[in-house]
């Protein structure tokens, strides 16, 4: 059982994409969530793992269960009630779910192309500018 309180929403602070979406979340979706990025934080405590971190977007409920990709979108929705709920909800049921995660691996995939991507996103992590610093 976690002693946590409130969920965590972990991103890849290295992506220029990823924090870019971030701080739109951070500005208009009002999440009970702790937003950190992977590279600054204990993943072991948190139940996840670098390769999962690196993989995808995740969210990580106060019982201690993970969530990753659209998943963890649909759950930082639900999170933030209001208008976002309905939204999160319709992310968790199939069939919209399926397509879901598709759309998430195709940006995912593509975040280095995106507006506020870099060639750095394309990399991983420990190939990236500055990984032998960590």
């Amino acid at each position: 059982m976690s002693s946590r309180i409130r969920p965590v929403l972990v991103y890849d602070g290295d992506c220029g994409f990823c924090s870019s979406c971030v701080e739109f979340v951070e500005r208009r979706v009002p999440t009970t969530a702790e937003i950190i990025p992977w590279q600054f934080t204990n993943l072991d405590a948190l139940g996840t793992t670098a390769q999962q971190a690196q993989y995808e977007l995740v969210w990580v409920h106060p019982s201690g269960r993970v969530d990753g990709g659209a998943q963890a979108i649909a759950h930082l929705l639900i999170d933030a009630g209001g208008p976002w709920r309905p939204l999160g909800r319709l992310l968790r049921v199939p069939p919209v779910r399926w397509m879901a995660h598709a759309v998430y691996r195709l940006v995912a995939d593509n975040r280095h192309r995106l507006p506020g991507g870099t060639p750095a996103c394309a990399l991983p992590a420990w190939d990236r500018p500055g990984a032998a610093a960590r």
